[in-house]
């Protein structure tokens, strides 16, 4: 039976879902923000589960209005400042991935500092991918090996990556099905699931559902079996 080591989640639909009921789009962030903590924990409870990557913020995100990324920053900020003693209380370990160095001096430190902090915790590791983009991540990948003497191989660009792991079970909620530049190369083989719950709706009954299926999937690899 399979097992979801590894899960990544593409979080869509937030603006859609307040748009809906007549609410600002922040607000649709700032729930969704609460899902990111249910389904965190759901998945720290799950010793099956050793890796939870959200695309929290990508390389893309920049051309929205400037009023809703300022919004994002600061609840991101927010988000992981309230929600630290509750990583380290839930053994989980945060890390981020992306560039980071695009966003403000106040909000680089306090990723690094949750990252410090949470360091020694060994459970779930949660990655939120932050101004991720895979093309730029395999790109800053490949300038940090391109002057290496021999040729370069799989397992060289794979250690140079900011996420080193494969993707077992990638999912995006909000009905539109593509990988929008998340994790191409990490998710070469993973199985994808598709809904069309908007990211607020999502639940741990949801995820429970999705993996549940993902364990009856026959897994060939490119092989026979």
């Amino acid at each position: 039976m399979n097992q979801a080591r590894h899960i990544a989640i593409i979080m869509d639909g937030n603006g859609r879902w307040a748009e809906l009921k007549n609410k600002k789009r922040a607000y649709g962030h700032e729930i969704g923000a609460k899902v990111v903590k249910d389904i965190t924990a759901f998945c720290a409870a799950n010793k099956d589960i050793e890796r939870l990557t959200l695309y929290a913020f990508s390389t893309e995100n920049w051309k929205r209005p400037r009023l809703e990324v300022e919004f994002l920053m600061k609840l991101l900020d927010k988000y992981l400042t309230s929600e630290l003693q509750t990583y380290i209380e839930n053994n989980v370990k945060f890390e981020s991935i992306g560039d980071i160095r695009a966003f403000s001096k106040s909000l680089q430190e306090t990723i690094k500092n949750v990252e410090e902090k949470t360091a020694h915790c060994d459970g779930l590791v949660q990655s939120l991918a932050l101004n991720y983009g895979s093309q730029n991540e395999i790109l800053r990948a490949i300038n940090k090996i391109k002057n290496c003497e021999n040729d370069i191989t799989e397992a060289m660009l794979g250690n140079a990556l900011d996420c080193k792991h494969d993707v077992d079970l990638l999912i995006r909620t909000g009905g539109d099905h593509r990988l929008s530049n998340f994790l191409l190369w990490q998710a070469a083989y993973a199985e994808l699931f598709f809904t069309d719950t908007l990211w607020p709706d999502f639940t741990t009954s949801n995820l429970e559902n999705i993996i549940k299926d993902f364990t009856k999937i026959e897994r060939r690899f490119g092989g026979l079996k």
